[in-house]
């Protein structure tokens, strides 16, 4: 069967179920979780993995799910007498993340947790279940020559730092990010290249983004320890923390003239605790920040200014800083093939004036992690609006948002495992990752 024939049976498959996708992303978008605590959306993806019979292990950093479905076989005389690292079958990873964004305001917020899905991983989700129900039930994987892994990740949103502090502590959790967990877990071991989208907050039209940039980062957790005291009626016998904070705030602010524009250095912290009553002079002030940039170098340089501006903070008033370090995430590099791959299987909805190159996007993810050890591609699609992050972030294309996604991707992974897989073969032999595991995790370890 030739794999346009292939292609068009994905697409029939996606298609008769396309109303049932739209619902697993309303489903998701309405009951957002945080990092880490993603237990009804994990619980959705095995739903859907097990009425697909496609095996999955679950539990992976603590909400994570990993599926499989594979292609068809060798013959077993090819198996013993090809040693060669390409006897190997190539496997394709599908990615979506299960968590949500702290947005107390957006209207499909939890009341609670303050989670909302204003950054629309719950479309990662259900494109990444859409592809499976599309490669699954069409039955091209018996065509094709590799094999495919569903990924669901936890955790990419870089929030409730001191909560995952406390993860690592109790020893659940090394890292802060979901897919560094699933690196350090040795779960993308047998993934040879990689892939998924994002939404594109404010692009209302039906438009895909192809090899956007992000930053890398990394993220502080900074506490001032002052004296407490009477606000009222002795405040000379205290140190204020708080005030040391914000010399600490103003000594950035005069730090921003020399970050050079090329390296998009970015620092944005803010005051978690600013004390405990208003008649007692703030002894305890927490802050987050992150510093972000185009490249960890640029990164490292900006940190310790940073670090410089904090203790003058401290040492002004007399008061004591704690700043504690958690490697962040790395930039993101996309693979030119893989984009160019999924732009030519975008245009088939979106035309070829839907595409857009270029745009440089100074937001962070830890799929930054990934591409650093294995070819990866990252694009955003349209179909929203307001601003991802905000209250004012909407779904307005549903069909654009969930299964333009699953179709684009499960037509990318019929094109890398067609005809022996030549081209995700082609396309791991030219581009060795920039990092191998062991030296990756030694880089997150030394930030």
């Amino acid at each position: 069967m030739n794999k346009d024939d292939l292609k068009a049976r994905v697409e029939a498959a996606i298609n008769s179920r396309k109303d049932e996708i739209i619902r697993i992303g309303r489903t998701i978008f309405d009951n957002p979780e945080l990092g880490f605590k993603e237990f009804k959306t994990s619980a959705l993806v095995k739903d859907i993995l097990t009425s697909l019979s496609i095996p999955f292990e679950d539990g992976i950093a603590i909400t994570g799910v990993k599926g499989r479905l594979h292609g068809r076989a060798r013959p077993a005389a090819a198996k013993q007498s090809d040693a060669s690292p390409s006897a190997a079958p190539l496997t394709v990873g599908v990615f979506g993340e299960l968590d949500a964004v702290v947005c107390p305001l957006h209207p499909h917020a939890d009341t609670a947790t303050g989670a909302a899905h204003s950054c629309g991983h719950n479309s990662q989700i259900a494109a990444m279940l859409g592809a499976a129900i599309g490669l699954s039930s069409s039955g091209v994987m018996a065509e094709l020559d590799g094999d495919v892994a569903f990924l669901a990740v936890p955790a990419e949103e870089y929030v409730e730092l001191e909560w995952r502090e406390r993860l690592v502590q109790d020893g659940k959790i090394v890292f802060f990010g979901g897919k560094q967990e699933f690196i350090r877990l040795g779960a993308l071991d047998d993934i040879d290249m990689g892939m998924m989208i994002h939404s594109h907050g404010g692009i209302a039209e039906r438009r895909v983004l192809l090899s956007p940039d992000s930053s890398g980062f990394v993220g502080k957790i900074v506490k001032y320890t002052g004296k407490e005291a009477h606000a009222g009626a002795a405040p000379f016998d205290g140190v204020n923390a708080l005030n040391a904070a914000m010399i600490g705030l103003t000594a950035i602010n005069a730090q921003r003239e020399t970050f050079k524009d090329a390296d998009r250095i970015r620092v944005h912290p803010i005051i978690t605790k600013g004390g405990d009553m208003v008649n007692i002079v703030p002894a305890d002030v927490r802050m987050e920040t992150y510093v972000r940039g185009r490249s960890i170098a640029a990164v490292l340089e900006a940190s310790a200014k940073v670090n410089r501006a904090l203790q003058a903070g401290a040492y002004a008033v007399g008061a004591e800083v704690e700043i504690k370090e958690i490697p962040g995430y790395l930039p993101l590099i996309q693979n030119p093939a893989l984009n160019e791959l999924f732009g030519e299987n975008a245009a088939r909805y979106v035309g070829s004036e839907g595409l857009l190159r270029g745009l440089e996007l100074m937001g962070a993810t830890d799929a930054g992690d990934v591409s650093s050890i294995l070819p990866f591609m990252h694009p955003s699609t349209g179909g929203y609006a307001g601003a991802a992050h905000s209250k004012d972030f909407a779904i307005l294309d549903e069909e654009m948002a969930y299964v333009v996604p699953a179709k684009t991707m499960a037509l990318c992974v019929v094109d890398l495992l067609f005809d022996g897989a030549k081209v995700g073969r082609e396309i791991t032999a030219s581009y060795p990752p920039q990092l191998t595991k062991d030296k990756y995790l030694k880089v997150l370890r030394g930030l």
